[in-house]
C-alpha cells in the first residue's frame, strides 16, 4: 500500500464522518465539538469551512441539493447556498445529555444515525425519505459507523465501547433489519473501532480510535490488514478521487490534553493514501 500522506493541517477537534460528492469530486467531513463541516475539492485545491452551529455527528448528501443532517438531538436539512438550517424531528429531545454521532444512507435513500452519551441505552435510528423517523436498534453504548455490503444484504455497525461491529441481515426494500450478530470484537486490543467503510470487493474498513491505525476485514470478519496510521486517534475514512481510489481519513485530537498538544503535531489533521482499494458512490438521501 502507498504511503500515508498529509492532505490538510486543519487541527480539528473531533473530525469525522467524511462523505465523497462524486458530482462535485469534493470531500466533506464534520467537526463535531466546532459546529461545522468541511468542503475539500483536491482539484483545484479549495477548502471551505462551513459553520452551522450546532454539533453535526454527520451529515450526507441530499439528491435535491444541499444536505441532511444528524446534528445534536434531531435530524435536519441544510441549504448552504441560503444558510438555511432547518429541523426535521428530534427523537432524543427527551434526553439533553446525548447527542448524535455517525451516519450513513442506504442504497434506497434513508439515512442512517445513532447516538451516545446515555450509557448502554444509546439508540440507531432510521430517517426516512417521508420525514419519518424510525428507532432500529438500542442498547447501544457509543453508536459509530454504519456501512452496507455491496450487494445490500447486511449491514455493519459499530459500537465503540466494547470493541464491537455488528452485522444484520439487510432487506433493502423494507429497510428493516434481522439477526444482530457480532461480525468482529476486538475488545482484548488496544484502542476501539470509530468510522467504517465498506469497499467495492466488500471488506470492511474501520479507523480505530486510539489504536493509531485502521483495520480492514474480510466479509467473513477475518482480519486482513492493518494500515499504521502517524496519528493515536484516526476517526473514519472515505474512499474518493476521479475512481474512488484514493482514501481520505479524518482524525481528532480533543483526547489531547492541551499541554501536551505540542507533541501530536498531526493530530486533527486529514490524511490520504493513494491507491487504497476501490470504493463505493456514496447514496444521497431520497427527502
Amino acid at each position: 500500500m502507498n504511503e500515508v500522506e498529509l492532505v490538510l493541517a486543519v487541527k480539528d477537534e473531533l473530525g469525522e464522518g467524511p462523505v465523497w460528492h462524486a458530482g462535485e469530486q469534493a470531500l466533506y467531513w464534520v467537526d463535531i465539538n466546532s459546529g461545522l463541516y468541511h468542503r475539500y475539492q483536491p482539484d483545484p485545491g479549495l477548502h471551505e469551512v462551513v459553520q452551522v452551529g450546532i454539533k453535526i455527528g454527520a451529515l450526507a448528501f441530499r439528491q435535491k441539493g444541499g444536505l441532511v443532517l444528524a446534528a445534536e438531538h434531531g435530524f435536519y436539512t441544510f441549504d448552504p447556498a441560503a444558510n438555511l438550517l432547518q429541523p426535521i424531528g428530534a427523537p432524543e429531545k427527551d434526553k439533553p445529555h446525548t447527542r448524535f454521532n455517525d451516519g450513513a444512507v442506504d442504497r434506497r435513500g434513508r439515512f442512517w444515525a445513532g447516538t451516545l452519551g446515555d450509557p448502554q441505552n444509546n439508540n440507531l435510528y432510521r430517517l426516512d425519505p417521508d420525514g419519518t423517523i424510525q428507532r432500529m436498534d438500542t442498547g447501544i453504548d457509543i453508536s459509530n459507523g454504519i456501512g452496507w455490503s455491496p450487494d445490500n444484504r447486511v449491514m455493519y455497525y459499530v459500537d465503540s465501547t466494547p470493541g464491537l461491529i455488528y452485522a444484520y441481515d439487510y432487506d433493502i426494500e423494507t429497510g428493516n433489519l434481522a439477526n444482530r450478530r457480532v461480525f468482529v470484537d476486538r475488545s482484548d486490543r488496544k484502542g476501539v473501532p470509530d468510522g467504517l467503510t465498506v469497499d467495492a470487493q466488500g471488506r470492511i474498513w474501520t479507523a480505530i480510535w486510539g489504536g493509531f491505525c485502521l483495520e480492514v476485514y474480510s466479509p467473513a470478519g477475518q482480519l486482513e490488514q492493518v494500515v499504521d496510521l502517524p496519528v493515536e486517534f484516526p476517526t473514519s475514512m472515505a474512499f474518493g478521487g476521479p475512481d474512488l481510489e484514493d482514501l481520505y481519513i479524518t482524525s481528532a485530537q480533543e483526547e489531547i490534553p492541551l499541554s501536551e498538544r505540542d507533541r501530536h503535531p498531526l493530530a486533527g489533521n486529514v490524511f490520504r493514501i493513494r491507491g487504497a482499494g476501490r470504493g463505493l458512490t456514496e447514496p444521497a438521501f431520497a427527502g
